[in-house]
């Protein structure tokens, strides 16, 4: 049976968004400027065809030759299979291999190639220079170190 006054909804006015209610939560401003400085990453490391996780690992791979997969998959925080699958894309690519340790059949221990070897030496120098313009915009090394110390803070148990 239809209503014969039907109430008309009053006429919404949006109002201007406004997105200062999160801007004093430090899990928010901690994501903002991680996707900021991913964001300067992948701009800057576009010749390399490198994601922020890929350099890791590779940085992780090239100061701990021979390292068990597990290991570097958990001082990054990535899960078993999202790490197989980076590990396999960056293997394809020619950059790491596995290996076999003696006595231990179930692991794998990482290592880079002769050219995975050249490649990481190239992405550290733009590695190096991308750290330097972070740390010029934070002010200095005295500010990245408060910093640093700071997220430290964050992620003691």
């Amino acid at each position: 049976m239809d209503n014969p006054n039907p109430v008309k909804p009053a006429k919404l006015r949006r109002q201007r968004f406004d997105p200062s209610s999160v801007n004093d939560i430090i899990g928010y401003r901690l994501r903002r400027a991680q996707l900021r400085v991913f964001q300067q990453f992948i701009t800057r490391f576009s010749e390399f065809d490198l994601r922020p996780a890929e350099y890791s690992v590779l940085a992780l791979i090239a100061a701990n030759p021979g390292s068990k997969q597990t290991e570097i998959a958990e001082a990054l925080g990535i899960k078993r299979a999202n790490f197989v699958a980076l590990i396999n894309e960056l293997e394809k690519r020619g950059l790491t291999e596995r290996r076999q340790p003696a006595g231990d059949r179930r692991s794998n221990a990482l290592f880079l190639t002769p050219s995975g070897e050249e490649f990481v030496a190239k992405a550290n120098a733009a590695q190096a220079d991308f750290e330097a313009e972070c740390v010029a915009k934070l002010g200095g090394q005295k500010a990245r170190d408060q910093l640093m110390a700071l997220l430290d803070m964050l992620v003691a148990d």
